[in-house]
């Protein structure tokens, strides 16, 4: 494809289905939707991980979570492996990133030729008790969520506020600093992750009273499968939720942090067209997992359904189709070969075994032969849990548990898992040696769990990890992280 400038727009924990394009008939998404329009909606996108940290790095090395390890949300990644940003600022292009990151520190090289406005984990440790399984302990920040919704003012609403105006300046002035090849703007949001307090005009969009409450939220609903029912457990979000009206006001918070992003969004692409720049700059619209937001009685993310596993993807600009969908899956790990595809940077022999495809060839109608990956072993997970979309199956693996499996073209609810229904035994069977191909899930596993118990010791033992305390979020550059020690 001809090289072009690329304009790459991250959110964080942005469920796919609470977007206008994507069937929402609720949320005010105009910009998202406007974008989906002039380029190609993907309907089967998923993060190679349901939680922030290691997504990111997978986003960053085109490789699995389990090739890179970065097994949770105190593994984070810190440049040791090539990433799309050290490939092009190493082949000459200006590739900047404004806004989160998750890494370990500015003072790793994390590829970029500049970082404005980086956020990473917290003390460059992050979320140390999450990497505690055996068991997992109590989570104390739990209440927190609850908490935050309704509308107000929030460190994170004013950290995207200064990313968007962060971006819109470079966009402004990139054609007086840039050389003449084509560059990447790497804009990383952090709504609509919690804490949910909205913006007051965003939340005034939305009357909680109107709010549907979520689906499979009643008993009948609720998760059934024990690996799953153990991190809910841990992640016990609903046990605050007094009752359905604080339901609904946390999902209205939700949406309105969703229309803030969006009218972000909007901010950034106005900015690119204002400096001339649209006609030659692709963008690519994602995010690095999704949000269970109630559904089965389930909170944040952590977990293989649609909600949390699936995430909105949108590409436009030169050379991209308008209006197109496309319900091939594809993954964030398709990021590291399509940016550099995008900017015209070569691919390098060694990244070829990468599992990294070309978007913009799966947007012209390319099926590659492979499976989409997700997998989890991270906060409150009591075993390692692998997911593989293959064709219309979407097949959930959980170490040492039973496995799921749905239909997502009868059933893309994922009402009713057949992995118990008879006459399924052939494609749990070729399921599962989709995923063996691609990795010995058990092999993996205890290698996640190694490599967990070896960094607890390190900070001197589960006691010693759990009194240093649990936080909600990574905290926003400059404010002071809250700790939580369970009771």
């Amino acid at each position: 494809m001809q090289p072009k400038n690329l304009l790459f727009i991250l959110s964080d924990e942005h469920q796919r289905d609470i977007t206008g394009c994507y069937g929402n008939g609720i949320v005010r998404t105009p910009h998202m939707d406007r974008l989906a329009a002039r380029g190609v909606r993907f309907t089967d996108a998923y993060t190679p991980c349901p939680i922030c940290v290691p997504a990111r790095a997978s986003l960053a090395t085109g490789q699995w979570v389990h090739q890179v390890g970065a097994w949770d949300n105190a593994a984070p990644w810190h440049g040791e492996t090539p990433s799309w940003h050290s490939r092009l600022r190493d082949a000459g292009h200006e590739v900047t990133s404004i806004g989160k990151l998750h890494f370990r520190s500015t003072d790793d090289d994390n590829g970029f030729t500049e970082e404005i406005l980086p956020l990473h984990v917290l003390d460059g440790k992050g979320d140390l008790i999450g990497a505690i399984r055996e068991p997992p302990p109590r989570r104390g920040s739990m209440p927190a969520f609850r908490k935050s919704a309704g509308a107000g003012t929030s460190t994170y609403n004013d950290y995207d506020t200064d990313v968007t105006a962060a971006a819109c300046r470079w966009l402004a002035q990139v054609k007086e600093r840039n050389g003449g090849k084509p560059w990447a703007l790497f804009v990383s949001l952090v709504r609509p992750h919690f804490p949910l307090t909205a913006p007051p005009e965003f939340f005034a969009l939305y009357d909680p009273a109107r709010m549907p409450l979520p689906r499979l939220y009643d008993e009948a609903g609720r998760v059934r499968h024990p690996a799953v029912k153990a991190l809910r457990s841990v992640m016990d979000y609903d046990d605050y939720f007094e009752d359905h009206d604080a339901v609904r006001l946390a999902i209205a918070s939700y949406y309105a942090l969703v229309s803030f992003l969006d009218d972000n969004v909007g901010k950034i692409l106005a900015a690119l067209d204002a400096a001339g720049l649209t006609a030659s700059t692709r963008v690519i619209y994602t995010s690095d997992h999704g949000e269970n937001l109630g559904c089965r009685g389930l909170w944040g993310k952590s977990v293989m359904y649609e909600e949390s596993a699936a995430i909105p993807f949108i590409v436009a600009g030169p050379g991209v189709a308008q209006g197109r969908v496309v319900d091939t899956p594809i993954s964030l790990v398709d990021c590291h070969r399509s940016i550099m595809e995008a900017v015209g940077c070569p691919v390098p022999a060694e990244d070829e075994a990468l599992p990294s495809r070309s978007i913009w060839a799966i947007a012209e109608g390319e099926r590659p032969e492979r499976c989409v990956l997700s997998e989890y072993h991270a906060a409150a997970s009591v075993t390692g849990t692998f997911m593989i979309r293959h064709g219309r199956w979407k097949y959930i693996h959980h170490v040492g548990f039973r496995p799921e499996l749905f239909d997502l073209e009868e059933d893309p609810g994922e009402t009713t898992d057949l992995a118990e229904r008879p006459g399924m035994a052939a494609v749990l069977a070729e399921c599962e040696a989709r995923l063996r191909a691609i990795c010995d899930p058990d092999a993996v596993n205890a290698k996640a769990f190694a490599d967990q118990r070896a960094l607890i010791a390190s900070h001197g033992g589960r006691e010693a990890v759990i009194a240093r305390g649990d936080y909600s979020y990574t905290p926003a550059p400059g404010e002071k992280p809250v700790l939580v020690v369970s009771a």
